[in-house]
């Protein structure tokens, strides 16, 4: 093997795994590491992980990569992770309670009186657009806590990212990024006094910020002890540029968990249910995440008995007809562009001759729709129309997934190589942030690869163009009926 004058690790502390990739500078995969672990469902709307379980498959990972040969040569080391996902920790950095996961629903009272306090005018001047304090936001947390468990919230001392909280472990240093910081920051990439003054205790137990390619700390001890830790951003933003994503007018679909729509454009127009970021490099990005993506195939490959890999090859080379179901993938609420906690998945069209197939097709067109919905809603915030969009995440494995986007979006789909396109993005920052590349843009290009194109066809994108139209007209027909469904269920609960 030819001599490798730096290499580079990064590691995505994702929503179900832990993934990591050691690469070379010009993009040549040396090692990858993934590992799934549990999240805790102990009662309805409560989702739960246990930090330790991060931390077993980061440590894991890099002693697999201390046995490389490469290993001397690692330069710099990134880490990205699911976002409003929160651990509670004490002065010494032990967790206080399991982690609330990104979809746990419990502060949704929480969030929603302290939102009441707020105009949108005033959310917009704080923060650069009107992004609703809802259940997963870290106010809304940090409330729930204060009113349901005072004592643990009085030892609170930190409220972390589980990126912030592997950072701090592994170097000793407690440091955020304003990225991460989804509605507690503002367009100057400071906290913002208004939004953190709803909360007494907020402002003293968050994290410092830091620019995400600042070195933030070394590696306090192991194989890569005095490596440099660079303090990178959340899932979404570095998933982009694991894609390949880091200059105007390109967009993204990421698919894990969830999907992640997201598009670079300079021109901003306040849109209701889009994230736009506060430029930060030159980068403007808006965001779009949906409620679930991945997650509902795996729902039914459980319903099913089957793995969503076996799903996905059992549909292979079948194609969406006029009779295929519909389906809401709403099965946990949704995020962008609806932000609707109340809603629920639905299958609509069933017939006595419809079979597991027709579900699978359902639900991966669905969650292409689900989607579409998001594209539209960043392109209008965006004013702009790209014809394609660069695309990663496990969810983007499968081929046929992978077309039924391309029709169900009427345009190019760019898959890239690496499918942990998480893991790949903290890496291209911790180049970039350690100085072994000139910018963002140079990483990508050096270290992202792509691997096949799917275009939409035409007779399936008329067909997913009208399936859309009745899609939509699905999800405002059933909202009062997950409306009256959510308060028997506050009732009985």
């Amino acid at each position: 093997m030819p001599a490798i004058p730096a290499c580079l690790i990064g590691i995505d502390i994702g929503t179900t795994a832990v993934k990591a990739a050691l690469t070379g500078l010009a993009g040549q995969r040396l090692a990858g590491y993934a590992a799934p672990y549990p999240t805790a469902r102990p009662a309805p709307g409560h989702v739960e992980q246990d930090p330790a379980d991060w931390m077993a498959h980061v440590m894991a990972a890099l002693a697999q990569f201390a046995q490389h040969p490469a290993a001397g040569r690692v330069a710099a080391i990134g880490i990205t992770s699911q976002v409003n996902t929160h651990v509670f920790c004490d002065s010494a950095l032990a967790p206080l309670a399991p982690a609330l996961v990104w979809q746990d629903g419990r502060a949704a009272g929480a969030g929603a009186a302290l939102d009441a306090r707020i105009s949108p005018a005033a959310k917009t001047a704080a923060l650069g657009a009107p992004i609703p304090i809802d259940a997963s936001h870290a106010l809304a947390r940090m409330a729930w806590m204060a009113q349901t468990h005072p004592v643990l919230w009085a030892a609170t001392a930190h409220v972390l990212l589980p990126k912030d909280y592997a950072i701090a472990q592994l170097t000793g240093v407690v440091a955020g990024d304003p990225l991460s910081a989804v509605g507690l920051t503002g367009p100057d990439h400071r906290y913002a006094p208004a939004i953190l003054a709803l909360l007494d205790g907020a402002a003293d137990r968050l994290p410092a910020l830091h620019d995400p390619l600042a070195v933030v700390g070394q590696m306090r001890a192991g194989p890569f002890a005095g490596v440099a830790v660079v303090a990178g951003t959340m899932d979404a933003w570095a998933a982009m540029f694991g894609v390949g994503v880091a200059q105007d007018g390109q967009a993204m679909a990421l698919s894990g968990t969830s999907e992640v729509m997201g598009l670079i454009a300079a021109h901003h127009t306040p849109t209701a249910g889009v994230i736009t970021f506060a430029p930060w490099r030159g980068i403007t990005l808006h965001a779009a995440p949906t409620q679930s993506g991945g997650a509902a195939l795996d729902w039914l490959g459980t319903l099913l008995g089957q793995s969503p890999a076996t799903l996905a090859a059992s549909v292979a080379a079948a194609r969406i007809r006029p009779d295929t179901p519909l389906f809401l993938p709403h099965l946990e609420g949704e995020r962008a562009p609806l932000w609707d906690s109340s809603a629920r998945g639905v299958f609509a069209g069933l017939a006595g001759a419809t079979g597991p197939a027709d579900m699978v097709l359902a639900v991966m067109e669905g969650v292409a729709f689900s989607s579409r919905l998001a594209l539209e809603a960043l392109e209008q915030a965006a004013g702009r129309h790209p014809g394609e969009l660069r695309a990663g995440g496990g969810g983007t494995r499968a081929d046929i997934w992978c077309q039924i986007r391309a029709d169900a979006l009427g345009r190019d789909l760019l898959r890239m190589q690496a499918p942990d396109a998480g893991a790949i993005g903290a890496l291209v920052m911790a180049g970039a942030g350690a100085g072994l590349m000139p910018d963002l843009a140079s990483a990508a290009r050096a270290l992202v690869l792509p691997d096949r194109r799917f275009t939409p066809r035409p007779a399936a994108a008329r067909l997913a163009a009208r399936r859309y139209a009745l899609w939509k007209d699905l999800y405002a027909g059933v909202t009062p009926v997950n409306a009256g469904l959510k308060a028997l269920r506050d009732r009985s609960g």
